[in-house]
């Protein structure tokens, strides 16, 4: 299929990968994240790809202690990133990248960026540090409540991408480094800040408000049903006032990011339909060729593979195509 549009394809700036340490992915990966022109664009064209919106790498700003550094450095590679996307605007669009260390400066930089960078919405990492290595700040605690009054206000999406656990906290991994890598850890984490987000009622007092999670639903599609079971015969209760399953239609998306294989997508397509899922690739970490192949090939309808592919993202982030 050509004129795909994906959407969690990673960036970043040097500064960004000394901070974080040496990004986790296949070797070389790294690399890739500061081209637009030599590689990607090609890739891009031979896989069908038309539009690219672009992020920042993991975990990245979030990963800054100091709110006042993690803030300039944002404004700075949104800067550097609205300058790369204007010589190919056809081709890219950007992500703001956020200081989620201080709510008020992130409200102000998104609204720079969708207002005067003509970015499509944000996307942050699942969790972020302040001022000390071994703290983990979530963005349902009421602190974030202005922060996501902004995004609705806005009328854009959060894509909340994973991070790693902080090591300190990852005891049930220990033996075992592998779990604790986007093999398992990227996945567990960021699903359960999403839950956290849901069970907390951000939902109810922002309906409007529009999430994206990458990996086909970071595994959530497949325990929605145990989750709203259980919730109705424990006595363990969140603050939403509906299922969970209710805010994962009306509140998520899902993309295919990393998961080019029939059978979780097929679940998440049968959970959360044809509406509610995009292609993208997780680009530099996962292979254009790879992602383009499984898709273009699994068993969808004509208007499905277009609306998965295309037709949802033009929607989801009002693009503009002539």
């Amino acid at each position: 299929m050509d004129g795909k549009i994906a959407l969690e394809e990673h960036w970043a700036i040097d500064e960004m990968l000394h901070i974080a340490g040496q990004p986790v992915g296949p070797a070389g990966a790294g690399n890739l994240l500061f081209d637009f022109r030599d590689r990607r664009l090609p890739s891009m064209d031979a896989n069908g790809i038309e539009l690219a919106i672009i992020g920042l790498n993991s975990p990245a700003l979030q990963a800054i202690l100091d709110p006042a550094e993690a803030s300039d450095l944002a404004r700075r590679a949104n800067d550097i990133l609205a300058a790369e996307i204007a010589r190919n605007p056809d081709r890219f669009a950007g992500f703001a990248g956020l200081a989620m260390q201080d709510t008020k400066a992130a409200a102000l930089e998104l609204t720079r960026c969708i207002t005067k960078l003509g970015f499509k919405g944000a996307m942050v990492n699942c969790f972020t540090q302040r001022h000390v290595p071994d703290s983990a700040i979530y963005y349902d605690l009421p602190e974030f409540r202005p922060f996501w009054a902004t995004v609705a206000e806005l009328d854009v999406p959060l894509y909340l991408h994973p991070r790693q656990t902080l090591l300190s906290r990852t005891m049930s991994y220990e033996g075992h480094p592998w779990l604790y890598s986007p093999v398992w850890d990227f996945g567990s984490e960021t699903a359960t800040q999403a839950l956290r987000l849901i069970g907390s009622g951000l939902f109810d007092e922002f309906p409007s408000l529009q999430v994206v999670l990458g990996h086909l639903g970071e595994r959530i599609p497949f325990d929605m049903w145990r989750i709203d079971n259980l919730m109705d015969k424990l006595a363990v209760r969140h603050s939403a006032k509906k299922p969970v399953s209710y805010y994962m239609r009306n509140n998520f998306h899902l993309t295919t990011s990393g998961q080019f294989h029939d059978a979780p997508f097929y679940c998440a397509l049968a959970e959360m339909g044809a509406s509610r899922i995009m292609f993208s690739v997780d680009y530099p970490y996962e292979d254009m060729a790879a992602a383009a192949a499984w898709f273009d090939n699994t068993a969808l309808s004509n208007a499905d593979r277009i609306r998965i592919g295309r037709t949802n993202a033009i929607e989801l982030f009002k693009l503009d195509f002539d």
